[in-house]
């Protein structure tokens, strides 16, 4: 593969993962479950799947 071949799989394989995890994201809203989640300040911790959504509209 070459060096641009590799950049346009690696930028295919990040939307493909974005998507997937909207998808998820807004199937666990659907039924109400939280998501969870690990951030170095506060450890591991289940948040609504709702405020995520809501803080990536906000970017």
């Amino acid at each position: 593969m070459s060096d641009k071949e590799i950049k346009e799989f690696i930028n295919k394989l990040n939307e493909g993962l974005k998507l997937a995890e909207i998808r998820m994201l807004q199937e666990k809203s659907q039924r109400g479950e939280p998501v969870v989640i690990y951030t170095e300040e506060n450890g591991i911790q289940r948040v609504s799947a709702n405020h995520i959504i809501e803080s990536y509209n906000m970017r």
